[in-house]
């Protein structure tokens, strides 16, 4: 009985091969319309490329006077600690969240309410939040705080509760069965599982904190942000290069002291 040969096809999500080339066509077409209405013009691009030029020569040296120097350090400092702050609130909410949020720890009521809340709070930018915030309760970092922490919350929780949703069950089930209460089978069965994780979120979220903390400002929320952005109205670009240098020099360090921790728990 003779049988016919078969030839390897490439898998793909599509049914037929005129499906595909219309789904690639629909995504070019898609990407060319948006180019199209937000202007993105070749010769307006070109021309901002021209004048970026000149634009820059504008902003060096750096350049920033005692007073604006020691403005620079205390703001950058305000912006430290806001984001310090925020990271161990938005940690100690996000927890309780995490784990009411994990579908095979938490009931469905409890676990829909809060992934409903989870997904609330990553859905609106931190420049939105903190505008709300300074209306709400005024300038100053502590708006800066509110964001910050707001934002953290969405963020690790989510996170936390996919890990926690990723645990060996195996290992709970087994300390559940030694005759281990609720709080116990917590503490021995699923923390032990997910302690390097949660150490490596946290100085990860830290570290996003931190540049968060230097653009908030903008809207009157504290830190950095406030100074950088009273330099660019008043056309202080060397002063504004001063600025940006500071808020690089943080990051960087922020960024390597994540880096050796994460490492040191992986």
């Amino acid at each position: 009985m003779a049988t016919g040969e078969r030839t390897w096809e490439r898998p793909t999500v599509f049914r037929r091969r005129e499906i595909k080339w219309a789904v690639y066509a629909g995504i070019v077409g898609f990407f060319l319309w948006s180019g199209w209405g937000v202007g993105a013009d070749p010769a307006r691009i070109a021309q901002g490329l021209g004048s970026l030029t000149s634009l820059l020569g504008d902003f060096f040296p750096p350049t920033a006077t005692p007073r604006q120097a020691t403005r620079i350090f205390e703001k950058m400092l305000e912006s430290v600690a806001m984001a310090m702050v925020s990271t161990v609130t938005g940690i100690v909410l996000s927890i309780p969240i995490a784990f009411m949020a994990a579908e095979n720890l938490s009931p469905k009521p409890l676990y829909a309410l809060n992934r409903g809340f989870i997904s609330i709070s990553r859905a609106f930018n931190a420049i939105i939040i903190a505008i709300i915030a300074v209306k709400a309760i005024g300038f100053g970092p502590l708006a800066g705080i509110i964001t910050i922490t707001f934002k953290t919350v969405g963020f690790f929780s989510k996170l936390l509760a996919e890990d926690l949703e990723d645990i060996d069950m195996g290992s709970v089930d087994a300390v559940r069965a030694a005759g281990a209460s609720p709080i116990q089978t917590l503490l021995y069965g699923v923390v032990p599982q997910i302690i390097p994780r949660f150490a490596g979120l946290s100085v990860y979220r830290w570290d996003i904190n931190i540049r968060t903390s230097t653009i908030i400002g903008i809207v009157g929320a504290g830190g950095i942000g406030s100074v950088l952005l009273t330099a660019f109205n008043r056309y202080d670009y060397q002063y504004v290069t001063a600025i940006l240098l500071a808020i690089v020099a943080v990051v960087l360090v922020a960024e390597g002291v994540s880096a050796v921790v994460r490492r040191r728990y992986q």
